[in-house]
């Protein structure tokens, strides 16, 4: 099944914003099988702390398989403590060349509160322009909406949760039950 095709990438949105010194990552609680609701509260944004380290990373697609990464990127975060770009690049790297994780559909946002990071089963390693990034199927409304608001006196958090309320309103896979983590740089 092509990535556009599985049913992941129809299911939620997740935001980074950076914004006077601090990351704030949020995402909504959806998960949908279908046009079918089939949980509301899901938790997609995690704290990660290899090493005493602390990661905020948000994820969007298949559950399982973005636990797989997460825990891949924890295993790369403890061998480069304090090197999230490195670390990233790393699992980047064994995503694309890996057969197994190849199959892994799913995409993350990750941050340490100074670099804010999309990584793609693609083998990508973005940093956004305009400090601002979002995934999922809401995630170009949630963009464009947070981009309009990047000038203005807003928090970094308020921009997060300002751009995901007109994502849930416009996209029908999203939904209003956010979690948010804010990193400090």
């Amino acid at each position: 099944m092509a990535q556009s095709e599985f049913p992941g990438w129809h299911g939620t949105t997740i935001i980074g914003v950076k914004k006077d010194g601090e990351v704030v990552i949020a995402g909504d609680g959806q998960v949908s099988l279908g046009q079918t609701v089939i949980k509301g509260t899901a938790r997609k944004v995690r704290r990660l702390s290899p090493g005493g380290f602390d990661v905020v990373a948000g994820f969007a697609g298949s559950t399982a398989d973005a636990f797989t990464l997460l825990e891949r990127l924890e295993s790369k975060l403890e061998v480069t403590p304090g090197q999230l770009a490195r670390a990233s690049v790393e699992l980047a790297k064994d995503w694309r060349t890996d057969k197994y994780l190849q199959k892994l559909e799913a995409m993350l946002i990750v941050s340490d509160g100074n670099d804010l990071l999309v990584i793609t089963g693609a083998g990508d390693v973005l940093e956004p322009e305009h400090h601002v990034t979002a995934i999922g199927s809401g995630g170009n409304y949630a963009l464009a909406a947070a981009r309009g608001m990047m000038d203005s006196d807003k928090s970094a958090e308020q921009i997060a949760r300002d751009a995901m309320a007109i994502a849930a309103d416009i996209c029908v896979y999203t939904n209003g039950n956010l979690t948010v983590e804010t990193i400090k740089s």
